[in-house]
């Protein structure tokens, strides 16, 4: 059966980690950006991966940071990804000597296959809705169709994702990992274990569909 990756993003809480582990999810993502609701700071973040049972992904979320920034959380938080969602250079993003996803703020006119060989270090391209201003987690969809089906990198699918939505997001697209912040939220920053559980239920039930 094909299964499809989840991560729940802009964990601020220790419960809401755990609940995202309890409920089935692959990974958590910390975000380390000052402009961001969903900000944390190193030691709330030390303390939600700390607390974090084995085989869930810590991914630090970073956006423009300095070289000292992502050394810094790196040092302090262990994560086990990092996730770039500004205009960082694959150069860049490699120095860190960590695996890496590269998120891309998709509009009409983005090549994503050149994207995708320019960032050819990359884990995955992690694909968000672009929306002037605005870094990512905004909780809107981009049209999917823009996403080529030869894509040679793993597509984790952002962008306006929720439980109501995602069983259609992963026909449609076949991404190797759905990511959801806003979507599960019962604030910003503050996740509700009811809408993560219903988020991991709806992805299960639609790979074994499509298995079938």
């Amino acid at each position: 059966m094909t299964q499809t990756r989840i991560k729940i993003c802009g964990i601020t809480r220790i419960e809401d980690g755990l609940a995202a582990a309890r409920a089935g999810a692959d990974a958590i993502g910390l975000v380390f950006y000052g402009k961001s609701p969903r900000n944390v700071g190193l030691d709330q973040a030390r303390a939600i991966a700390d607390a974090l049972p084995p085989f869930v992904t810590t991914v630090a979320l970073f956006v423009d940071p300095s070289v000292a920034e992502v050394q810094t959380v790196i040092e302090a938080v262990q994560p086990d990804l990092l996730q770039f969602h500004g205009n960082e250079s694959p150069e860049f993003c490699r120095g860190f000597k960590r695996p890496y996803l590269k998120a891309v703020r998709v509009k009409p006119g983005l090549d994503l296959l050149q994207y995708s060989a320019r960032f050819a270090e990359a884990r995955g391209l992690l694909l968000d809705a672009y929306v002037e201003g605005e870094a990512g987690g905004t909780g809107q969809r981009f049209d999917w169709d823009l996403i080529p089906h030869d894509l040679p990198k793993p597509v984790v699918l952002a962008g306006g994702l929720e439980p109501g939505n995602v069983a259609e997001a992963v026909r449609a697209v076949r991404p190797w990992a759905v990511d959801v912040s806003s979507g599960v939220e019962a604030g910003k920053g503050i996740k509700d274990a009811a809408r993560i559980a219903a988020f991991v239920n709806k992805v299960k039930e639609v790979d074994v569909q499509l298995s079938r």
